[in-house]
């Protein structure tokens, strides 16, 4: 269930460990409390705790197995609850506060979660800027001045940090509050998130339609709105065998059994009162019948049926033409891609064939005079073509035609007619190798002379570098050449990208939360994608763990994976324990 923040204004501090969070905090605490603040405070540990004495009473009763320990007295009340399977979230542990009674919630922590914070930060820890990653910082209390337009205080002025606390919350209310977002960018590189549209934004839709035979249709795209031709189902029909009888005959003590019918069959004449028909399941209810009683209720004897204390409701078990799908009622929209369940539909719905958008044509070649192909006695200095063939499985997956170009040596002319060609028979074009600072400029100056490109620097790792533009109004990848780093650019700019071109409309990739049963690190100022496995413990939640070993080159580690882990620009480290994004793998790779 998710719950609601409460309507009060909050405000965390945020800092590294060593920077005096607690001691800043207990002196801000009764200059606020003087200036007439209700404040409530969350303090959160990354390590275990104990806020009650060893060989108190409560104590004892809660270490002998109480999950909550609720102790109060004259002048406090305390809950202790036990949290063994999972930390309880900060959504949950905000609304605990009584917020009737205060002004403002003051958070110590949390770095890593979305809400207003002040930075603390101390020049001699030598600890990196939180708010160049953060947006959701509203203020800086440093012992340094850095070039920022947010405001900043003196850490060691207590007296104006409590003045910025009193007008914050007194703000509460008058004016927005700064927005609660994790979006974050380094000014030297774009973010996933902007690489990703930035691409969306200029790839164009396949407009060639083709109307392919149904037992064809798998995993392509529909081009136009499907309505359904006829009734689902076309007649009335039994959901069950038993017995059909007449809704207004259901008090007999018995019935003449005047025929049989099976799936298929018809009886063609009409059910009278006194009467009633032996049915199959799917089978066509008879006129005048218009309820049917499952066997298991039923008692046969020769020619006659009774249902002893059987319960029957008038029309049960009996599905109307037209229940599932009326003549015209809209099926798919276009847009959508046809899976085995649309598959059957379609089949349903008498349909033979479907109109579709035709198949994306994505030509991919590998670059440098270090990759060979496989099949050829080894060289110890080449490594085998092994993104080419990664490709090849996820256009496949997708449902691409694919074009092979092969190897291409470290040529510009070479390059130059190689892009040239694949222009001309491609929708796409897609490479791997040649797109990091350093590499040869003919890569460079081959795809500038044909159309027009840009190198781009992602905040992310793996896959840092990617080319993106166009040649003959065809657009161009340029994908790294880390066997990871082309998979995980893939995943996140150019599967996207291509199931647009193919014409599928609002796909979002699915992301989840899940436990973290280990330490995840990650750098500050760049999305890591960390291969990982998920799983279901004990408790029926959702955890995950990596793969181990994170090298761009391991791709092995893509192949133990089930799942790519997302650690935002603003975390640096995620506790075992804690929730963290996966982005599972499976029906993508």
């Amino acid at each position: 269930m998710s719950l609601q923040r409460p309507r009060l204004p909050l405000l965390g501090f945020a800092a590294y460990s060593g920077t005096g969070k607690t001691t800043l905090l207990e002196a801000l605490i009764p200059m606020l409390t003087s200036a007439g603040l209700r404040l409530g405070v969350l303090k959160h540990a990354h390590h275990d705790f104990d806020v009650d004495i060893p060989g108190k009473d409560s104590y004892r009763l809660r270490k002998a197995g109480a999950s909550q320990m609720l102790i109060a007295s004259r002048n406090r009340h305390v809950l202790m609850t036990e949290t063994p399977e999972a930390e309880a979230e900060f959504n949950y542990l905000l609304s605990r506060f009584d917020s009737e009674k205060l002004d403002i919630i003051l958070v110590e922590g949390c770095k890593n979660i979305a809400f207003p914070k002040v930075e603390l930060h101390r020049s001699e820890l030598n600890k990196p800027w939180l708010y160049l990653n953060d947006n959701n910082i509203i203020a800086i209390a440093a012992d340094e001045i850095v070039e920022s337009d947010l405001p900043q205080l003196n850490i060691n002025d207590l007296e104006s940090i409590a003045k910025f606390v009193v007008d914050y919350a007194n703000r509460f209310g008058k004016e927005k509050l700064p927005p609660e977002s994790c979006d974050t960018l380094s000014p030297a590189f774009l973010s996933v998130e902007q690489g990703r549209q930035s691409i969306l934004d200029r790839v164009p839709v396949l407009s060639d339609i083709e109307t392919i035979q149904r037992a064809n249709i798998y995993n392509r795209v529909l081009a136009k709105d499907i309505s359904s031709p006829v009734n689902v189902p076309t007649y009335r029909n039994s959901a069950m065998d038993g017995f059909a009888i007449r809704s207004d005959d259901l008090n007999r003590e018995h019935y003449q059994i005047v025929a049989e019918i099976m799936a298929g069959d018809t009886y063609l004449k009409v059910v009278e009162s006194g009467q009633a028909v032996k049915i199959m399941t799917g089978a066509a209810v008879p006129q005048g019948a218009d309820t049917v009683v499952m066997r298991e209720q039923a008692t046969v004897s020769g020619k006659t049926v009774t249902f002893g204390d059987a319960k029957i409701k008038a029309g049960q078990n009996v599905r109307q033409a037209g229940e599932d799908l009326a003549i015209g009622q809209s099926v798919f929209a276009t847009g959508q891609r046809l899976h085995s369940p649309e598959m059957g539909m379609i089949a349903s719905l008498g349909m033979d064939a479907a109109p579709v958008f035709r198949k994306l044509k994505v030509a991919i070649f590998s670059t440098g005079n270090e990759v060979q192909q496989p099949g050829i006695p080894a060289n110890d200095s080449r490594i085998f073509d092994s993104n080419r063939y990664t490709l090849m499985g996820l256009l496949t997956q997708l449902g691409c035609e694919i074009i092979d170009l092969s190897i291409i040596e470290d040529n510009e002319q070479a390059m130059i007619d190689a892009l040239h060609k694949a222009s001309q028979s491609a929708d796409v074009v897609l490479t791997s190798g040649g797109v990091s600072v350093g590499d040869a400029d003919f890569i460079k100056s081959a795809l500038e002379s044909l159309g027009s490109i840009e190198f781009w620097r992602i905040n992310m790792r793996p896959g840092r570098p990617l080319a993106f533009g166009s040649i003959n109004d065809k657009p161009i990848f340029g994908l790294p050449g880390n066997p990871v780093a082309v998979m995980v650019s893939f995943i996140n700019f150019v599967e996207p990208a291509l199931r647009k071109m193919q014409g599928e409309l609002n796909w979002q990739p699915l992301k989840v939360n899940a436990i973290a049963t280990e330490e995840l690190r990650s750098r500050q100022g760049r999305t890591e994608f960390t291969r990982g496995v998920y799983s279901i413990n004990q408790f029926g939640q959702l955890v995950v763990k990596s793969t181990g070993k994170q090298g761009s080159g391991i791709l092995r580690s893509m192949s133990e994976a089930n799942c790519l882990i997302e650690i935002s620009p603003a975390v640096d480290t995620v506790k075992s324990g804690e929730s963290v994004t996966i982005i599972p793998l499976q029906g993508r790779i």
